[in-house]
């Protein structure tokens, strides 16, 4: 191997080829020598139906997912179940241990439940062939597709209908699945007991008839321990059971109940205090929880299995010797004020769901509820149906009660009883008794003890678990004992069928064995299929051992009770038929035998009359199955008959594909001969007949054809036809969407023909003599068409999807992308026919996020800015299209940040190749901001939060305003409209259309119709009909003297202009009404809150400003900041009203500050000096405000105790909005106009010069360099002090006329030009006394260039000093810094306080604190931060500067 990718190999190695991708890569061998290569490819050991299941549970599981995210409960249980039986049936194929017909059947349900759950996800549909194989395009003709396509669907459908009727409820009360089913069973899961017992307990659950007072099931048994826990902790959460066997005579019970009893386990009193003498392991009756759930088992109340019942607690009654079950009759127990339970919480929380089938049936349906760790308890009794198969052989013993009366005794005995199984010899059978289901087998079985009770009920039942070999050799022993605190006596008798007997006391003493009392114990249930049989039943089953009595026994079948036959039913029919076959030669029972066949089967039909019609087929075919051996003489011949008449009707069929195909198109071209218009459902016919055509056509196929054109027309005709039939079939959906496969199939063929058709334009009709605009256009349009259709958006789809359909049919867009790109570079001249008519389509094309396919295209937007500056001298129709487009195409879900990325660097790459370069850069930034507000806009959108959203339009329409696009600018207009009236923000609604009022004139000209709903009207029409819509918003937002503005406008014109004295007369009326309101009714005023932004986790329209937000009437801080808290949950709250830091501005996270400012007052000149009511000024208070201010207390100096005012300072904030609240917005943001930005600049250079002179002086190690670049940088004449640029703008007549009031702050400027003198003489002196010799004429240049500086600053600003300490002690006692007078200009003896002080001040617009340095400022150690004296005002003319002294030490600023 010479390159990475290269095998070395040598002769004899075997090559494992892993996986070969179709289409990608190839193989490359060099065979340098004759080397036999032994190449084996190794395949997935997994079938491919596994291999689809896989890929579909993950595919759903994604889903899922998401059904969870969106709370869609009912659907997300409906996939949960269809993925659990998935992964039942996948461990199931994956056994390999399935016979071949268990296979076929598994493997329809499981293609079935996979095409079932695709269509209820709304995934695409699975074509199959008869055996369930998914049909590959590749070999499978458009015809056998198509069929398979419409089977599938029908099949689907129809499954979904039968899925909904069994899951559709009848109203009567049964469900219509409950109702035809012979079998029923209870599902039922205990997720917690909570009681308060203390000792180890047992609950018994059953089924139970309180009318005949007799338990329907087993017992289900739960060991729960005294920590509140079950005993075997691997149980918890899975305490489930299923009681099984129930037919519809135990669903017609009037009532039935879900009881459990509680036995607890440990000593006999719970109050003894004796723990030495305590006896354990006694079970002692404790209590009984009940619930009727005869609504849920009988179907009339919908039950989930996620849905949790309380069955609450009720003690036993103390001193009872009735069991508690004896007190269920009826609902006594549900509605006894007696037995309440001990507190409201003690109880049994459980899921119950009514389940249809046996258990072999939920076991395959429900296989989410009953899996291998389900326990199932059994009815007592049979089922109502006996399948052939069924065997079960079980005893149920019932321990019912006793009779210990002593009569000459007051105090009774606590009697337990001891059950035990012995054989013959008397020795116990170990693990031969079951309690309950879900218990292990136990060797002996002891009772309920009764307090001190003579005659105790117990009414236990319990199992007899023994093999039916060893029935006739077994006993029972029973043993009694008197149980106390301390001792226990034994009495014991034995028993073997006696339901009723007498028990012997044994006298240890003397071996005496002396009559006692009477003991009842009843077998409540033998359920044994062969110890029970009646005697007619019994001989004909016998029948060989006494054939003299066949013939009766044959006859008497027939009077044998039909419930008893239908028990022993396959014995019967295997009985039936072996006489038949050894009596074959014979017929004396044949009529006999047939007799009793038919009797059978009447009887089995009668006897289930009403179950439906599955459990026959399900009889007949077990039936068959068990004796189709036997009979095979009889049934074969029949059998082969019938299949050969089949076949031979299957061989006279047409089994040809091509005649099949002939046969079709024979029948299409009949129904497109008729008048009538070609329906929906025979239109897709028609497609796949015409695509299994094309499909079919080879390039020498299209190029006869093309030739059979005689003229130039007749193929322009032909082709312009085809592409707009081509156009129409993909744009009206023929197919169902989830036919992907038939789609995919038709736009590889139509891809095929589109190219082969654009080679022939190519060809024919390029040359400017023979060019079609209208057949070049039509192609083009096809194309986009093409590349834009749902079906090939490969970004929409999920992981699976998209492989599958890149490894079958690769991306489609690619393919026909490049052919568009070649196809108009080959235009030519020609491009201009198709500007702006193609610059839509194309942008919509480059806006699919396919980055190869963007690269191929997006020069063509640049190829048709140069063609129409090159025909037109610039490209505004270019511009204003892609404008209108863009926007309609990134809010319709297209484009991204990458694209710009995209058209930003293929500019900056080929535009040095344009004579328009400037034009072209204009655009770039023009479509790239625009683009940027737009995605901002989009992803707001889907926002909750209407702020977000009214924010992004803002930004949009004033896009749409500077670029002047006034459609668009409209629109936007009302979009922001909607979502104030959507707030019931009605003032600024009414300010939004305000705006477009303000376009409009009062002249009869005709509108340009901006918006789809809008008519013809005049300006004049239209500005009359805004301005009332905006005065009933103006009045419902009770901003009056806005409506009042605008009535008396309108008032102006209908006196002055169109003299409508009528209208007038309205206008002046509601003009009149709205004064009476401003004079009468109330209007609360508003709050307003500061909300900052900060961190780099919110968007840009958000990041790191302050914006000022108009409260609503009666709003408070906390619910406005609650709300703002609620749009960003994942944001931190500021507890600070100070400016954060930079570490949280350029953190990661979402910070949130939140505090109320107050606004600034300003009273409109016609008011001022005036007397006006306060219902007037008292608007203008929160009203027309631009200026706010927050204020907050701070400590200086000493701290009095005594008058906390002496050392309180105020630190006053005020922000500026951009616009005047309200307005368009509840909020606008806080600005900084440039002068004041110039302001904050400069007073930041000269912090930063003086923090710089302060590092030098305390290190001397440190380099020289910093220093040098920054004051070279500001004195180096090419710069200009880095004020030059300020001069020009601010320091003019004109800006001064324009920005009168700005003269302080002009004046603050120029204070802080001044200083950066001293500072900068400071620097060059520090700079000098460190630089090396090397650097010499470096220096020596930047003091040449600061003495031309300082000259020109000083003369203009004047002259600044720094105080030292010579000066220090002279300075304190006169405790203000004097004003020196200079030669024209002053002289400030103050050391450089400006840098934090004026810089810092918040009491300007500016919103900077007032404050001396911040704590954590390296200059900090200096300055004087507890100034003993106030300020001082002095005055220079007119101009007065503030100033606050600090002091020197140390010989250091």
């Amino acid at each position: 191997a010479k390159a990475e990718k290269q095998l070395s190999l040598v002769i004899g190695d075997t090559v494992h080829i892993q996986e070969s991708c179709e289409g990608e890569g190839f193989w490359d061998i060099a065979l340098t020598f004759a080397i036999i290569l032994e190449v084996k490819i190794i395949t997935s050991a997994e079938m491919p139906l596994v291999k689809e299941v896989t890929t579909t549970l993950r595919e759903w599981g994604s889903i899922w997912k998401q059904l969870y995210v969106s709370s869609k409960k009912e659907r997300f249980s409906q996939v949960q179940r269809l993925m659990w039986d998935l992964m039942e049936w996948r461990s199931q194929l994956l056994s390999g241990t399935l016979p071949s017909d268990e296979f076929k059947e598994l493997k329809q349900k499981v293609t079935s439940k996979i095409d079932y759950g695709n269509k209820i996800l709304e995934l695409d549909v699975v074509v199959r062939d008869a055996d369930g194989n998914i049909l590959d395009p590749e070999r499978a003709s458009v015809i056998s597709l198509f069929r398979a396509h419409e089977d599938a669907t029908a099949k689907i459908t129809e499954r979904i209908k039968e899925e909904q009727s069994n899951v559709q409820l009848d109203h009567s009360g049964v469900s219509a699945r409950i109702q035809s089913s012979p079998t029923h069973s209870l599902y039922v899961f205990v997720r917690n007991f909570v009681c308060r017992i203390g000792e180890d307990s047992e609950l018994f659950m059953s089924l139970y008839d309180p009318i005949k007072q007799t338990n329907i099931s087993e017992n289900y048994l739960v060991r729960w321990g005294d920590k509140g826990l079950p005993k075997d902790i691997e149980m918890l959460n899975s305490l489930k059971v299923v009681f099984t066997d129930l037919g519809n005579k135990d669903l017609a019970r009037e009532k039935i109940y879900l009881i459990c009893q509680i036995v607890r386990v440990g000593r006999m009193d719970l109050k003894d205090t004796n723990h030495k003498k305590w006896t354990t392991g006694l079970r002692r009756p404790f209590g009984v929880a009940v619930m009727d759930i005869s609504d849920i088992i009988k179907g009339k109340t919908e039950c989930d299995e996620e849905k949790q019942y309380f069955i609450p607690f009720h003690p036993k009654i103390s001193g009872s010797h009735r069991p508690v079950t004896s007190s269920l009759r009826g609902s006594s127990v549900l509605h006894s004020e007696t037995n309440k339970s001990l507190n409201t919480m003690s109880g049994l929380w459980v899921t119950m769901k009514a389940l249809v089938g046996d258990i072999v049936q939920i076991r395959k349906e429900y296989p989410h509820l009953v899996d291998r760790s389900t326990v199932v308890a059994r009815k007592l009794g049979f089922p109502e149906i006996i399948m052939p198969g069924d065997i079960r052989n079980d005893i149920y013993l019932t321990l019912h009660s006793g009779d210990f009366d002593k009569y000459n005794k007051t105090t009774q005995k606590n009697v337990e009883v001891i059950m035990l199984v012995c054989d013959e010899e008397g020795k116990v059978m170990p693990n031969s008794i079951c309690l309950g289901a879900g218990d292990r087998p136990v060797n002996e079985y002891r009772s309920v003890i009764y307090y001190q009770i003579k005659q105790p009920r117990w009414m236990e039942t319990f199992k007899v678990a023994i093999p039916l070999e060893e029935m006739p050799r077994i006993h029972l022993r029973f043993m009694f004992r008197h149980r106390s605190s301390q001792e226990c006596k034994f009495s014991s008798f034995s028993v073997s069928c006696s339901h009723e007997v007498q028990f012997f006391k044994i006298d240890t003493s003397e071996n005496n064995v002396t009559s006692s009392h009477d003991f009842k114990g009843s077998v409540e249930d033998t359920l044994s299929l062969s110890l029970c049989l009646s005697v007619g039943l019994l001989g004909l089953l016998k029948w060989r051992t006494r054939p003299e009595m066949l013939k009766q026994n044959l006859q008497e079948l027939k009077l044998i009770d039909g419930e008893e036959v239908v028990k022993f039913l396959q014995d019967t029919l295997d009985a039936l038929f072996n006489i038949m076959m050894e009596h074959s030669q014979t017929d004396d029972y044949d009529i006999l035998v047939f007799d009793a066949l038919v009797s059978n089967i009447q009887t089995y039909t009668h006897f289930y009359s009403l179950k439906n019609k599955g459990s026959k087929e399900l009889f007949l075919q077990k039936c068959l199955r068990w004796t189709i051996f036997d009979c095979r003489d009889i049934l074969l011949p029949m059998m082969l008959r019938e299949l050969s008449g089949a076949l031979a009707v299957v061989g006279e069929g047409l089994q040809d594909e091509k005649r099949n195909s002939v046969e079709l198109l024979n029948n299409i071209l009949e129904v497109l001969s008729q008048n009538d218009v070609v329906r929906a459902n025979q239109r897709s016919r028609v497609v796949a007949c015409m695509t299994a055509i094309l499909s079919q056509m080879d390039d020498r196929h299209y190029s006869c054809y093309i030739e059979t054109f005689s003229g130039t027309t007749d193929l322009v005709d032909f082709l312009m036809e085809t592409f707009l039939l081509f156009k129409d079939l993909i744009g009206k959906h023929v197919y169902p969407s989830d036919w992907v496969t038939m789609i995919m199939v038709q736009n590889r063929v139509f891809l095929r023909a589109i190219n082969t058709y654009a080679d022939t334009m190519n060809h024919k009709f390029l040359d400017n003599n023979s060019f079609e605009v209208q057949l070049w256009n039509n192609y083009f349009h096809l194309a986009v068409a093409f590349i834009t259709q749902e079906s090939l958006q490969l970004q929409h789809f999920s992981p699976t999807k998209r492989s599958k359909i890149l490894a079958k049919y690769g991306d489609m867009r690619r393919l026909i992308g490049f052919a568009i790109r070649d196809m108009w570079y080959k235009l030519g001249r020609n491009k201009i026919c198709f500007i702006p008519g193609m610059v839509g389509p194309i942008l919509e094309m480059t806006l699919i996020p396919e980055e190869e396919l963007r690269r191929a295209t997006i020069p063509i937007f640049f190829d048709m800015m140069q063609c129409e500056h090159n025909h037109s001298g610039n490209f505004i129709k270019f511009e204003n299209e892609i404008i209108l487009k863009l926007d309609h195409e990134v809010e319709g879900g297209g484009g991204d940040e990458r694209y710009m990325e995209l058209l930003q660097s293929m500019y900056e790459h080929t535009h040095t190749l344009w004579s328009c370069k400037m034009l072209v850069q204009h655009f770039v930034t023009l479509v790239t901001g625009l683009l940027e507000r737009l995605l901002d806009y989009r992803t707001v959108m889907s926002d909750d939060s209407r702020n977000n959203r009214m924010s992004c339009t803002v930004n949009l329409l004033n896009f749409y305003k500077d670029i002047n696009r006034e459609g668009m600018y409209i629109r936007y207009l009302y979009k922001l409209r909607d979502l104030h009236l959507d707030g019931e923000n009605y003032t600024e609604a009414a300010y939004t259309l305000l705006l477009h009022s303000k376009l409009l004139k009062w002249s009869e000209e005709q509108c340009i119709l901006q918006l789809d709903y809008q008519t013809s009207h005049s300006q004049r029409q239209l500005k009359e009909s805004l301005y009332d819509t905006i005065i009933s918003y103006f009045d419902m937002g009770k901003m009056w003297e806005e409506a009042i503005t605008l009535c008396k406008e309108l008032a102006d014109q209908f006196e002055m202009e169109v003299f409508d004295y009528e209208l007038l007369g309205q206008k002046l009326n509601q003009q009149a009404k709205f004064y009476e309101n401003i004079m009468k009714i109330l209007r609360p005023k508003p709050d307003y809150f500061a909300v900052g932004y900060y961190g780099c986790g919110f968007p840009q329209f958000l990041r790191n400003k302050v914006f000022i937000h108009r409260g609503k009437e009666y709003e408070r801080r906390e619910d406005f900041q609650s709300q703002l808290m609620s749009q960003f949950p994942s944001a931190v709250r500021l507890n600070i009203t100070t400016m954060p830091g930079d570490d949280i501005k350029n953190s990661n996270m979402q910070y949130i500050q939140c505090f109320t400012v107050q606004p600034v007052l300003e009273i409109p000149p016609r008011l001022k000096n005036k007397p006006v009511p306060d219902q007037i000024i008292n608007f203008y208070k929160s009203n027309y405000v631009q200026r706010f201010q927050y204020s907050r207390p701070v400590r200086r100096g000493k701290v009095d105790p005594d008058n906390e005012f002496a050392s309180m300072w105020i630190e006053r904030t005020t922000f500026i909005t951009a616009y005047k609240l309200p307005g368009i917005l509840r909020w606008f943001e806080t600005t900084v106009s440039p002068l004041e930005n110039a302001i904050e600049t400069m007073g930041q250079t000269n912090e930063k010069i003086l923090t710089m002179i302060n590092q030098y002086q305390c290190d001397d190690a440190l380099p020289i360099n910093p220093l040098s670049m920054l004051l070279n940088g500001i004195v180096d004449p090419a710069v200009m002090g880095g004020f030059a640029k300020y001069e020009k703008a601010f320091f003019t007549d004109e800006y001064m006329h324009e920005h009168p009031d700005d003269r302080d702050k002009l004046l603050r400027l120029k204070d802080l030009i001044a200083w950066q003198i001293p500072l900068l003489g400071r620097g060059i002196s520090l700079h000098g006394k460190r630089v090396t010799d090397d650097l010499r004429p470096f220096h020596e240049r930047m003091e040449e260039c600061f003495k031309q500086l300082k000259k020109k600053v000083e003369k203009e600003y004047g002259v600044r000093e720094l105080v030292r300490m010579k000066a220090r002690q002279q300075k304190q006692k006169e405790g203000f810094c004097e004003m020196k007078e200079g030669k024209g200009s002053a002289k400030c003896v103050l050391i450089f306080f400006l840098l934090c002080s004026l810089i810092r001040m918040r009491d300007d617009p500016l919103g900077r604190a007032l404050c001396c340095a911040r704590s954590d400022s390296p200059s900090a150690h200096w300055l004087d931060l507890n100034a003993e004296r106030p300020l001082r005002h002095t005055q220079r003319g007119d101009h007065a500067h503030t100033h606050m002294c600090l002091y020197v030490q140390n010989n250091m600023l």
